[in-house]
């Protein structure tokens, strides 16, 4: 079996969302950073755990994941969010960007059925704080289907905690050992003959 992918969600795992009254962790330190396409005049507050860029370089020196961004912030979570973790370029999943006005118009996350298709037939662990019961159905049947798949959902005013590593790490130790993932192009899908 191929070395997992470890997808990251961004926004609600290493950012975590303001609670009503504004707070965020005290662990995090505030940045302020302009996504591409944004004026500069008009950046846009965000707020890291500097603690997270360590812990993720550990899941990828221990070789069990491939680290892969899955998220909205696409190439500017390999160039903007990274560095200031002090991560070095993970590849990462071009989503698009659909008019949609929920994160589930299907009743399950949006990105579902894009992942879906760049995965292939890969075996995954997804961190996201964003997924539904029918997402959680989704990876029972892959797992079922021979398609290792663990998802994690960290609470969003919270976000990526160490214990959700351990967790991941766990279960990929677990896994059958097996061949590195081919090379995931940056942004690009992952080839459909590569299993």
């Amino acid at each position: 079996m191929r070395t997992p992918y470890l997808l990251l969600d961004i926004d609600g795992v290493l950012i975590p969302f303001p609670t009503k009254d504004g707070t965020t962790p005290s662990t995090h330190a505030r940045h302020d950073v302009v996504p591409t396409g944004r004026n500069p005049d008009d950046p846009v507050a965000i707020w890291l755990d500097p603690a997270h860029g360590p812990l993720l370089m550990d899941v990828a020196r221990t070789g069990l994941v491939s680290p892969v961004w899955c998220t909205r912030w696409s190439q500017d979570a390999a160039t903007m969010i990274g560095p200031l973790l002090g991560i070095p370029p993970f590849p990462y999943i071009d989503l698009p960007r659909p008019q949609i006005t929920t994160s589930h118009p299907h009743g399950y996350l949006w990105k579902r059925d894009h992942v879906a298709v760049w995965l292939n037939k890969a075996p995954v662990a997804w961190i996201d704080d964003d997924f539904t019961h029918l997402d959680h159905e989704w990876a029972a049947r892959r797992t079922a289907a021979g398609l290792p798949t663990l998802l994690i959902q960290p609470d969003s005013y919270i976000g990526l905690l160490p214990e959700h590593i351990a967790t991941m790490l766990e279960w990929a130790s677990g896994l059958p050992s097996g061949q590195p993932p081919p090379p995931c192009p940056q942004g690009g899908p992952e080839p459909a003959d590569a299993a």
